[in-house]
């Protein structure tokens, strides 16, 4: 059960940040004219193509905080996160802006839209630091084993865009740039919120020794339950301590554990390009009706992605997350079964058009034999992320999109939609037989594993 209570929070925050980010500008931007709506949607595609790149830091950082949290000092690792988070943002940042002309003619030969696409580039993009900061800050809270303050700040973050969305779009008649411009604003008071709560939980703790936890050492059997005895134990050490490795080994330790899941997120969103590509041989009532399936899946593949986080936690924490690969199938199976009851309705929520319609529910429902292995899949990455062994689920990944999108050409030429939806199935019970096959002999990679402390070995995890 702790592995569910930290997947729940996680599973709020992903479709809220969701909504935020691909629904809340769009609802708003819509009284300007389909012209708008299209260039916020380019948009805010290119901006979710550059979480990618931040994955790296946040990830790592979430697993190194929790591997030392309880055993050794935290803040380096953190101060050293920071520092590449700044360059990676800094990066992004200037790339983005330089390039949202060419970048925005890319996606689309309408003159209108390109121009309305790199307008709100401008702003999104010059606004990428703040976006990186604060996906930054969540990880930390998560390696500390708190997944409700990122919920809250995702939660804040959504509200704050609901007011000021039409404030600068319509108030202050800046248009589409308006709606760039209230998100970023949005993400930067909620950075503030969250980097306040940050420096509240990260200071004022008594030291503890390097061997135990709080309980351990007033010997009291009991576990820290204080906030900031949670957060920040470990922070100091007493008694006999290695020397501190130099910020250079915890940038090339945080960017080793981090970079499987950047490269498994970007892998990810270069495959369902090629596949908005091929099925958008078979019709237009097909990619319309993929389009809008994969819309209506999103609320329940997050259940996966929330587990995953949660097992990554959890694993760094204790070095064990329990029957995740089960919960993940049984998580896949699930959602499969709501997505078949649903699949009729929802679906004409977004379209009057019946073949449309039609494919969108073929979709749903041949859905269910990707659905399960996927769960598993999806699930199973964090723990492998945890221990070091990242690279294994990178590897099964892209050898099951190097058999889905083949496979998905050529049976789409015999079957149709449905023969590509099939090789989605056979991508992703590749992936996850190659991410779960034994290894003769394997042990963790993660450094440092060893006797948790009480506080984190056991019990409910600090995640208040």
């Amino acid at each position: 059960m702790a592995l569910i209570r930290l997947a729940l929070p996680v599973y709020v925050e992903l479709l809220t940040a969701v909504v935020a980010v691909g629904l809340i500008d769009l609802l708003w931007v819509s009284g300007l004219g389909d012209r708008a709506v299209a260039a916020v949607t380019i948009a805010t595609s290119a901006e979710n193509l550059v979480l990618g790149v931040v994955l790296a830091v946040t990830t790592g950082t979430t697993v190194l905080v929790g591997r030392r949290d309880g055993r050794l000092p935290t803040a380096p690792v953190v101060r050293t996160a920071w520092l590449l988070c700044a360059a990676a943002g800094l990066a992004v940042a200037a790339a983005g802006v330089l390039l949202r002309v060419p970048l925005a003619g890319l996606f689309t030969d309408d003159a209108t839209v390109a121009a309305l696409t790199a307008g709100f580039l401008l702003v999104s993009m010059a606004g990428v630091p703040v976006f990186y900061a604060q996906s930054l800050a969540d990880g930390i809270f998560k390696g500390f084993g708190d997944t409700r303050t990122p919920m809250r700040n995702a939660l804040l973050c959504n509200a704050l865009v609901v007011a000021l969305d039409p404030l600068f779009i319509y108030g202050l008649a800046l248009g589409v740039p308006g709606a760039a411009l209230a998100t970023v604003l949005a993400r930067l008071v909620t950075l503030a919120v969250s980097l306040t709560l940050l420096l509240r939980r990260t200071s004022g703790a008594a030291p503890v020794p390097a061997t135990g936890g709080a309980a351990e050492q007033t010997g009291t059997g009991r576990k820290a339950t204080g906030p900031a005895e949670r957060a920040t134990a470990g922070r100091k050490a007493t008694g006999p301590a290695e020397p501190e490795p130099p910020a250079r080994a915890h940038a090339v330790e945080i960017l080793r554990t981090g970079l499987p899941m950047s490269g498994d997120f970007l892998a990810r969103a270069l495959a369902g390009l090629l596949m908005v590509d091929i099925v958008g041989g078979l019709g237009v009532a097909a990619l319309a009706g993929y389009g809008i399936g994969m819309k209506i899946m999103l609320a329940g593949v997050m259940a996966f992605y929330a587990l995953r986080q949660a097992a990554m936690i959890r694993t760094a924490r204790t070095g064990r997350a329990g029957p995740v690969l089960r919960y993940g199938l049984a998580t896949g199976a699930a959602v499969a079964a709501v997505l078949n009851v649903v699949a009729a309705p929802a679906a004409g929520l977004f379209t009057g058009d019946p073949a449309v319609a039609a494919a969108a529910v073929d979709f749903l429902r041949w859905m269910t034999l990707y659905l399960v292995p996927f769960g598993g899949l999806i699930a199973l990455g964090g723990v492998l992320q945890a221990e070091g062994r990242g690279n294994r689920l990178l590897a099964a990944t892209l050898a099951g999109f190097a058999v889905q999108l083949p496979l998905a050409a050529l049976l789409g030429s015999a079957l149709g939609a449905t023969g590509v939806w099939l090789s989605m199935a056979a991508g992703a019970a590749l992936s996850l037989a190659g991410a779960s096959a034994p290894r003769a002999g394997a042990r963790s990679s993660a450094p440092g594993r060893g006797p948790r402390s009480t506080r984190t070995a056991a019990g409910r995890p600090s995640a208040r």
